[in-house]
């Protein structure tokens, strides 16, 4: 499992940095949702944080870009990060925004 860098915060989320430890170690936090970019052509999907204790999820490599505290929230953190992407790149591939984002905090 790894992270964002610059990872996205639901306002309900207090502790970030805690959340992200028990994640790795698949601690249950039955209210807590991640955003992770997507393996196949979908863009990103919302997962329950028990979903990712299954051993399918604990085999492949998940990135995870964002971090709510209901679906809700995470359904807004997607809206704003798809609105990120429009107003930079003039359109809605949320793939290419994220991974252009990794590689201009690499440059710099």
């Amino acid at each position: 499992m790894k992270f964002y860098k610059k990872l996205y915060i639901g306002d309900t989320i207090k502790k970030p940095n805690q959340i992200k430890r028990k994640l790795k170690r698949y601690d249950k936090l039955p209210t807590i949702y991640v955003i992770a970019l997507a393996s196949g052509k979908d863009q990103l999907e919302i997962y329950h944080s028990l979903l990712l204790q299954q051993p399918y999820y604990k085999e492949k490599e998940t990135y995870i870009v964002g971090i709510a505290g209901n679906y809700e929230e995470a359904v807004s953190l997607v809206c704003r990060i798809t609105e990120e992407a429009v107003l930079k790149n003039g359109t809605a591939d949320l793939k290419k925004y994220l991974s252009g984002q990794v590689k201009s905090e690499r440059k710099a």
